[in-house]
Protein backbone atom coordinates (compact mmCIF):
# COMPACT_ATOMS: atom_id res chain seq x y z
CA UNK A 1 0.00 0.00 0.00
CA UNK A 2 1.21 3.34 -0.75
CA UNK A 3 1.70 5.66 2.13
CA UNK A 4 4.33 8.21 1.19
CA UNK A 5 3.75 11.09 -1.17
CA UNK A 6 6.50 12.58 -3.39
CA UNK A 7 5.61 15.80 -5.72
CA UNK A 8 7.62 17.84 -8.58
CA UNK A 9 6.80 19.79 -11.03
CA UNK A 10 7.10 18.89 -15.30
CA UNK A 11 6.65 20.69 -18.26
CA UNK A 12 3.67 20.62 -20.21
CA UNK A 13 5.02 18.61 -22.74
CA UNK A 14 5.83 15.94 -19.99
CA UNK A 15 2.69 15.64 -18.86
CA UNK A 16 0.90 15.11 -21.71
CA UNK A 17 3.20 12.02 -22.55
CA UNK A 18 2.78 10.59 -19.28
CA UNK A 19 -1.09 11.32 -19.51
CA UNK A 20 -0.84 9.89 -23.50
CA UNK A 21 1.16 6.79 -22.48
CA UNK A 22 -1.28 6.24 -19.40
CA UNK A 23 -4.51 6.34 -21.82
CA UNK A 24 -2.34 4.07 -23.59
CA UNK A 25 -1.65 1.38 -21.56
CA UNK A 26 -5.01 1.70 -19.86
CA UNK A 27 -3.02 1.98 -16.44
CA UNK A 28 -2.18 5.91 -14.52
CA UNK A 29 0.10 7.77 -14.78
CA UNK A 30 1.43 7.18 -11.05
CA UNK A 31 1.88 3.39 -12.18
CA UNK A 32 4.18 4.16 -15.19
CA UNK A 33 6.44 7.26 -12.95
CA UNK A 34 6.39 4.25 -10.15
CA UNK A 35 7.73 1.63 -12.86
CA UNK A 36 10.29 4.26 -14.70
CA UNK A 37 11.27 5.14 -11.37
CA UNK A 38 11.73 1.37 -9.97
CA UNK A 39 13.59 1.07 -13.56
CA UNK A 40 16.22 3.60 -13.39
CA UNK A 41 17.08 2.95 -10.04
CA UNK A 42 17.74 -0.88 -10.16
CA UNK A 43 20.00 0.18 -13.38
CA UNK A 44 21.56 2.83 -11.12
CA UNK A 45 22.22 0.52 -8.10
CA UNK A 46 25.49 1.39 -6.30
CA UNK A 47 27.33 -2.18 -5.61
CA UNK A 48 28.39 -2.02 -1.78
CA UNK A 49 31.67 -3.98 -3.26
CA UNK A 50 32.19 -1.32 -5.69
CA UNK A 51 31.44 1.63 -3.37
CA UNK A 52 34.25 0.21 -0.78
CA UNK A 53 37.06 -0.64 -3.55
CA UNK A 54 36.37 2.71 -4.57
CA UNK A 55 37.81 4.11 -1.24
CA UNK A 56 40.38 1.75 -1.19
CA UNK A 57 41.84 3.25 -4.08
CA UNK A 58 40.93 6.92 -3.18
CA UNK A 59 43.17 5.98 -0.13
CA UNK A 60 45.93 4.57 -2.16
CA UNK A 61 45.76 7.33 -4.60
CA UNK A 62 45.57 10.33 -1.41
CA UNK A 63 49.61 9.28 -0.22
CA UNK A 64 50.46 10.45 -3.68
CA UNK A 65 48.69 13.88 -3.07
CA UNK A 66 50.82 17.13 -2.53
CA UNK A 67 53.59 19.57 -3.73
CA UNK A 68 56.21 18.29 -6.04
CA UNK A 69 59.73 19.01 -5.19
CA UNK A 70 61.55 21.07 -7.60
CA UNK A 71 64.28 23.67 -8.21
CA UNK A 72 61.95 26.02 -10.43
CA UNK A 73 59.51 27.75 -8.32
CA UNK A 74 57.99 29.52 -11.55
CA UNK A 75 57.75 26.65 -13.71
CA UNK A 76 53.91 26.79 -14.39
CA UNK A 77 54.78 29.93 -14.92
CA UNK A 78 57.22 29.57 -18.11
CA UNK A 79 55.70 25.57 -18.99
CA UNK A 80 54.84 27.10 -22.33
CA UNK A 81 58.27 28.74 -23.00
CA UNK A 82 60.15 25.61 -21.98
CA UNK A 83 58.34 23.63 -24.09
CA UNK A 84 58.68 25.65 -27.27
CA UNK A 85 62.48 25.78 -26.85
CA UNK A 86 62.72 21.77 -26.03
CA UNK A 87 60.39 21.36 -29.22
CA UNK A 88 62.99 23.75 -31.01
CA UNK A 89 65.83 22.14 -30.02
CA UNK A 90 64.23 18.58 -31.26
CA UNK A 91 62.52 19.20 -34.22
CA UNK A 92 65.40 21.96 -35.37
CA UNK A 93 66.49 21.98 -39.14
Amino acid sequence: MKTEVYSWRVSSDLKSELEREARLRKTSISAIVDSAVRNWLWKNAVDPAEDAEQRRLQRAAASCFGALAGHNSRRAETARESVRQRLGRRYAR
